[in-house]
């Protein structure tokens, strides 16, 4: 809830979780996108914790977690929200993209905001994405700024282990993350600057809010955002996941990243330009990238990591994660981009499709 003073950073205890999933509604045998969204939430079983609701398109719907403790809670509830979902009859399929599914085939939702979206948007939204968002409370705005600063340096290095989209409109896109492509199509839609503290978040938002014609930030579809309304900094860059394990490496790390930049000292971080390509790299080639530090010099995503995820490390016991973090060794090893390639190269495009509603059901994907 919004504080008096325009914002609720301290509201909730200090670097708790809230995790987003966005998933295509399909057909459970073909993996086919449906226009079903209104249809699923009428036929949802009530008392499941979280919430579902309709998205942009109506092939989609986005799952919500209640504030949460630790990223394995967060999985466990996003978990049982597929379960209700699937519960109706239709199927679920995480990717950043719909594979498949031709270009305009996606309904908008009646609801004013998003008819409003179709308005200024047009065609930059005639293809659905799915994201992974992640959420982290804050206590007080300037930590969410120090916050929101430091992430920025961390982009490009999520999104590439997050990459998980490389089909789009029945082809291969040659890209690791055919979502972020698309995305980039819309406004307001990359990283903005880094800020000198909340006063100048708040002037700057105000004054694009005006230059857009919008009515607040949250029209504002940033890869990173600090969240006045919700007290958080939010994590917009990752492509929807597939397997539940998958989405708990890259939640327990953005969630150590997150706590881990809200402490350390202030440091210059990477030049616009250099931080757009190091994110379209990641887009371009998932964990094969070789992503540019803040004075330009291309690194491999495995020696990013080995410098990152120490520091990491040190929060994860805190945040009770740790056990989630010891999964980014297999989305290294195999991320969802490659796996949905192998599949391709073994039986088509249909055994994609096929694949992945499969492993989308949290029962329905091994472990290993």
């Amino acid at each position: 809830m919004e504080t008096p003073g325009g914002h609720a950073f301290g509201s909730s205890e200090p670097f708790t979780l809230g995790v987003e999933e966005e998933l295509f509604l399909v057909d459970p045998v073909t993996g086919s996108q449906v226009n079903a969204s209104g249809a699923v939430l009428e036929r949802v079983p009530a008392g499941t914790t979280g919430r579902i609701e309709r998205e942009l398109h109506a092939c989609q719907v986005e799952l919500i977690t209640d504030v949460c403790t630790r990223a394995g809670d967060a999985i466990e509830q996003l978990s049982a929200l597929r379960r209700a979902v699937l519960a109706t009859g239709t199927g679920l399929l995480g990717s950043g993209t719909h594979p498949s599914a031709a270009e305009g085939e996606a309904e908008i939702t009646d609801r004013s905001r998003y008819e409003r979206i179709r308005e200024l948007l047009g065609d930059a939204v005639a293809t659905p994405v799915g994201g992974l968002h992640i959420h982290v409370a804050m206590p007080d705005p300037e930590t969410a700024i120090r916050a929101f600063n430091a992430l920025r340096a961390h982009l490009p290095a999520l999104q590439a282990l997050g990459a998980n989209s490389p089909f789009r409109h029945g082809r291969d896109t040659g890209l690791a993350s055919a979502r972020e492509v698309t995305v980039r199509g819309w406004p307001r839609s990359g990283v903005p600057r880094a800020m000198a503290g909340f006063e100048d978040f708040t002037v700057a938002t105000e004054r694009l809010v005006r230059a857009a014609e919008v009515p607040d930030y949250t029209w504002f579809w940033w890869k990173l955002r600090p969240h006045p309304r919700l007290g958080t900094v939010e994590i917009r860059a990752l492509d929807a996941q597939t397997r539940p394990e998958e989405t708990a490496a890259l939640v327990a790390l953005t969630h150590c990243l997150a706590r881990e930049a809200a402490s350390a000292p202030a440091r210059p971080g990477p030049p616009a330009e250099v931080l757009e390509e190091a994110l379209f790299k990641a887009a371009r080639f998932g964990t094969r990238a070789r992503l540019p530090d803040a004075e330009g010099h291309p690194r491999s995503l495995p020696e990013i990591l080995r410098e990152t995820v120490p520091g990491a490390r040190e929060h994860a016991q805190d945040l009770g994660c740790e056990a989630e973090l010891e999964g980014l060794e297999g989305l290294m090893a195999r991320s969802g981009e490659a796996r949905q390639r192998e599949t391709y190269e073994l039986a088509g495009l249909e055994a994609v499709l096929r694949e992945l509603v499969r492993a989308t059901n949290p029962d329905g994907a091994p472990s290993a």
